[in-house]
């Protein structure tokens, strides 16, 4: 099956997202389509680098068509230090304006590389080759860019579109089977919010998935890839549509810094944050008991996450206000009134919310989803 080409508009203009199987062998044609660049400059790590690198260079054009450069991926190193270091490393090999950054990495190294390439010499090329399953169904595609400082997540960055998203699912064949699953709870974001009919197909197919069949990778992460760039493509700055695929966030992102960032993948605590959301929906009369249910399922399909941290309910709470989804003080929550759609909430009861933070991690662990007991 030939890769596919997705198109996604923004300000800066269209760009593709070359999808499939083999899409990165088409790396040196697809940058040639772009332009002429004075060098190409690789951001990656170490790690990622030893699992794809001879195959991405072979892509670009084999020895010599790119200077790699090195920067640790680790989540609590996505900071204004590692921007620092990467800019430096450019600037170093002589990167002018007219070069081109090409980030090869998973959701971290996307966004840091993001940024550099915004903010180097005010904003050079960009292209992205994600190699992870979350990087390429959801982080590399909408120019959301940025680092995190200690008062919370993602709160230094920029949007910045890249010129071109190749995707190619054999970049995670040696993929870690945890890294791969965190993946799989973006996937399933992505069909609550907005894909009744891929979340069916979820609860259907998901062992085919979790073995990483070729066939149903294939469009599993074309469907994805389709859906967040219709959501990108009509909000690109996340003022409406494209809040909702925050779905699960403002819970994840309160656990991954109540943890400094060392407990969790991204996608297990989004995973978390999902079920968290889906008994808050159900706490406040917005979502049907149902529906929670077949969020919960489907997520505890993943297998075993992290545990919940043994801090209080207010520290996650002091955690949440500094996310910056955060409006005027006010907390917002991505809630599901019906699987396959999501709409913002940020009137919810500090009560309600203290509840739902205490009885999460007892109530998703339950065989059947009960969330009203969560009242006892």
């Amino acid at each position: 099956m030939q890769p596919k080409r997705i198109s996604v508009n923004s300000s800066a203009g269209s760009y593709p997202v070359v999808c499939g199987f083999g899409a990165v062998g088409r790396a040196a044609a697809e940058i040639a389509k772009l332009g002429k660049f004075s060098s190409i400059h690789v951001l990656t790590s170490r790690r990622v680098w030893k699992a794809v690198g001879k195959r991405v260079l072979r892509g670009l054009g084999g020895r010599g068509a790119a200077l790699v450069h090195f920067f640790d991926d680790a989540e609590r190193k996505k900071d204004l230090r590692t921007v620092e270091i990467a800019s430096r490393a450019l600037t170093a090999s002589g990167a002018d304006r007219q070069c081109l950054v090409v980030a090869v990495g998973g959701g971290v190294i996307g966004d840091v590389a993001g940024f550099v390439a915004a903010s180097y010499l005010r904003g050079v090329a960009l292209a992205q080759i994600p190699t992870t399953l979350v990087a390429q169904v959801d982080s590399s595609i909408g120019g959301k860019t940025g680092v995190n400082l200690p008062e919370g997540k993602n709160l230094v960055g920029a949007f910045y579109p890249p010129r071109v998203v190749l995707t190619d699912p054999e970049l995670f064949s040696t993929l870690p089977e945890r890294e791969f699953r965190a993946g799989l709870a973006e996937v399933i974001k992505h069909a609550a919010i907005a894909d009744a009919r891929m979340f069916a197909g979820l609860e259907k197919n998901f062992g085919r998935a979790l073995r990483r069949d070729r066939s149903t990778l294939q469009h599993l992460i074309a469907d994805n890839v389709k859906l967040k760039a219709r959501v990108v493509t009509e909000d690109e700055r996340e003022s409406g549509l494209r809040e909702i695929l925050n779905f699960g966030h403002t819970f994840g992102h309160a656990l991954e810094s109540v943890t400094r960032y060392r407990r969790f993948q991204h996608g297990e605590a989004v995973a978390w944050g999902m079920m968290a959301a889906a008994l808050l929906g159900h706490e406040i009369g917005v979502t049907p008991a149902d529906d929670a249910s077949r969020i919960v399922a489907l997520v505890r399909r993943l297998g075993r996450l992290p545990a919940w941290p043994p801090v209080s309910p207010e520290v996650l709470i002091a955690a949440m206000g500094s996310d910056k989804k955060t409006r005027a003080g006010k907390l917002r929550f991505i809630l599901i009134p019906a699987v396959g759609k999501a709409a913002c909430f940020d009137a919810i009861p500090l009560a309600v919310l203290r509840r739902v933070l205490r009885f999460a991690p007892e109530l998703v662990n339950r065989r059947a989803l009960h969330p009203t007991s969560a009242h006892g």
